[in-house]
Formats: C-alpha cells, structure tokens, sequence
C-alpha cells in the first residue's frame, strides 16, 4: 500500500497511512510526552516528599497508587468520551484538572493531602495515553502495529525527559515550587499541541473509528472475555513492571549512590524504553501482538532476574537500560491486540479497561514493593515478587497463543 501524501481538497475522507496520518502521529506523540509528566513526577519527589513530612516508605508510595488509580479510571471514563465524542474532547477535559492538581499537590499542607491529589493527576493524564493509542490505530492499516507503538512512545520520551529536569528544578526551587510550575506550564503546552491537533482532525474526524479497517483475528472468545483475560494479563506485567520503574531512585539512595543517579537510571531505562515500543510496533506488524507481548514479556522477567545478582553502580546502570529495551513495548501491545481482535467502535473503551488493569497492577507493585522494603529492609524480595507475577503473565499469553494457533488451524 502506498502512503499517499497529500488528499484532495475537495474531500473530507481521510485516507489511513497518509501524510496528514504521520502529522497526527507526531503531535499526538508530543502531547504524550508532555500529559506523561504525572507518571514521572511523583517518583523524583517521593525521597523529598517522605523526609518533609516524615513518612514511612509505604506511606509515601502510595502517591504513585493513587496516580496510577486515577490513571486507570480515567482511561476507561476517557475512553469511553474518545468513542463517543472524540479525543480532543477527551484531552482537552483533562487539561484544566492536570494544571489545577499540580498546583494544590504544590501547596500540599500533609502527606495525605499530597497522596490523594495524585489521584486527580493520574485521572487527568489518561487520556494522553490509552485512548491516543486507540486512536492512532484507526489512522493507519499497514502500519497499524507501529502506529500504535510510536503513539504509546510519549509516555516513555516524557519518561526519558521529565526525571532528570524535574529533579534538577526540586534541588533548585524546592518541591512546591516545581509542582506549580508543572502544573502552569504543562496546561499551556498541552493546549497549543490540542489545537493542532484538532485542525488537523477536522469537524468530519470527530469519530475516526466510523470508517476503521475491521479485526483481522478471530480468537472465538466473546469481548468481554477476552477483556477480562487480557486485563489479568495486564495486572501480573505490570506488578513486575512497577518495582523498578517506581523504587528504582530509593533504590539508588538507599545504596548509597544519591538520588540523581537513580533518576539518571530511571532517564536511561525510560529512554530505552522508546526504542523498545517502536521496535515493537514493527514486529507486531509482523507477527501480531500477542506473540510480541509473549517475547516482552520473556526479555523482562529476564531484566528482573539480573536486577537479583547485581546492585553495583555500573551494573545498575546496564540493568536498568536493559529493562527499559526489554519491557517498553509490553503495554502498547495490548491496545494491538485489542485492535486485532475486538470491533474499532469500542477499541478506545477496550483499551481502557485494559490499561486501567495494568495501571492497577503498577499501583499495587509501586505499593507492594514499598512494604515488603518496609518488612524486610532489603528490596530483594520485593524483586522476586515481580519475578513471580511475570511468570503469572507469561503463562497467560502462552495459554493465548495456543488457542490462536488452534483458531488458525481450523480456518
């Protein structure tokens, strides 16, 4: 198929794989990255934030669960919102909450008061992630499985970009200061990058998945069920995911090496993280989502295992690149699977649930991992924790696979 590079001005008909699709991508892709802050945020600031207001480890994680709680409710309500109305609407409703929860998070007054407004952070910043993915898919066909990848990839070049900047901002400005200036400059970039998108979409792409290339795979298993499969699925992934991802910079302070070199690590692991999910995207396109996300799967519960045998500085830095090359296209694989196999009509709110599953699975490991530190003083079983949940993943995706094999050999 060939990528046509510009459609007539006399039609309204969006044409997929098309210039003005790589456009959307690009500035869907740029307000990801900026909606993504919330995610990355909380992890820089947790050390500060537990010293000023002297909470324990646990306490202080369950910032990032409340995020990840409001991140995963959100995407279902905005996903739905994206199916009916749009992702503009979808986005543009969570800009004002996203600016107006990092400056009250700024004038937090107790730990609690910190903790719950990440909830309205987490909620606000939803719909930059999941329901962007099930967008891109409905402008594309060839190069669906990429599109999908590269429009996930904002939640991991913010991921690459905010730890390090933020940090810097906190040992300059202080905490406080740095979550309202978040909060007033991520509310103004996010509405440029909104209204070009929408003049790029148009009064006609309101709802792109109108006229959306169908499922290509059949699994013979009804939508729900293979919701609730794969949202399972996304929970024990992403209960391995979070350890690393969330406690990686206490991890790094604990041991001694300064919280600077765990952002750095966090950068490094993120950074890689992209080159992962657009890796992904293309052998998707190949092979399909659920054995990329079987092969994703495998290379991180790998990742997971060095992160047992070796904590010396230099090692953590190689892990830590090499966790993020190896689970950055885990996720993004969902939503290809989702569109594979369910109707493009509803593949926003599928998405949704699902991504609410894994962001639970990250809250529950970001909290998970903080208590079983606070029990044992030691991260090491918190790491083997994640071990036993990717296990749990795994076998799900094998159990998935089988049957798609089954199906195709019935055809």
């Amino acid at each position: 198929m060939a990528i046509s590079s510009e459609l007539s001005k006399d039609s309204d008909l969006f044409v997929p794989d098309s210039r003005r699709a790589w456009t959307r991508l690009a500035v869907a892709v740029l307000i990801g990255s900026l909606g993504s802050v919330g995610m990355w945020s909380v992890v820089v600031a947790l050390p500060v934030v537990q010293t000023e207001f002297a909470a324990s480890r646990g306490t202080a994680s369950l910032a990032f669960t409340m995020i990840m709680l409001g991140f995963g409710s959100g995407a279902v309500l905005t996903g739905k919102i994206t199916d009916r109305y749009g992702i503009v609407t979808a986005i543009g409703l969570g800009i004002g909450i996203l600016g107006l929860g990092y400056i009250v998070a700024g004038m937090s007054t107790s730990i609690w008061h910190f903790i719950l407004v990440h909830f309205a952070i987490g909620l606000s910043s939803s719909a930059t992630f999941g329901p962007l993915m099930a967008e891109a898919s409905h402008w594309f066909d060839r190069y669906r499985g990429l599109a999908v990848a590269v429009a996930a990839s904002g939640n991991y070049i913010g991921g690459a970009i905010w730890p390090p900047v933020i940090n810097y901002a906190i040992e300059q400005l202080g905490w406080r200061t740095t979550h309202i200036g978040l909060g007033i400059f991520t509310a103004v970039a996010m509405t440029l990058a909104l209204i070009v998108l929408r003049m790029l979409m148009g009064a006609g792409g309101q709802r792109d998945h109108e006229n959306a290339a169908p499922p290509r795979m059949d699994l013979r298993i009804s939508t729900n069920a293979l919701t609730a499969i794969l949202s399972l699925a996304a929970i024990a992934c992403c209960v391995a995911m979070s350890m690393p991802q969330v406690h990686i910079v206490a991890y790094c302070s604990d041991l001694g090496y300064g919280v600077a070199r765990g952002a750095e690590m966090l950068s490094l692991m993120l950074g890689f993280g992209i080159i992962s999910r657009i890796g992904s995207g293309f052998l998707a396109d190949k092979i399909g989502g659920i054995r990329t996300l079987l092969i994703g799967s495998v290379a991180q519960g790998t990742a997971l295992l060095f992160y047992l045998f070796f904590d010396g500085l230099t090692s953590l830095y190689v892990i830590s690149a090499m966790f993020g090359l190896f689970q950055g296209g885990i996720v993004p694989s969902y939503a290809i699977i989702v569109r594979e196999a369910m109707p493009a009509s509803e593949a926003a709110t599928r998405v949704g649930i699902v991504i609410f599953a894994s962001v639970f699975g990250m809250s529950f490991g970001g909290w998970v991992s903080g208590a079983i530190f606070d029990a044992t003083g030691s991260y090491m079983a918190a790491f083997a924790n994640g071990l036993a949940w990717n296990a749990l993943n795994i076998g799900i995706m094998l159990l998935l696979l089988m049957r798609a094999r089954q199906r195709l050999a019935m055809a």
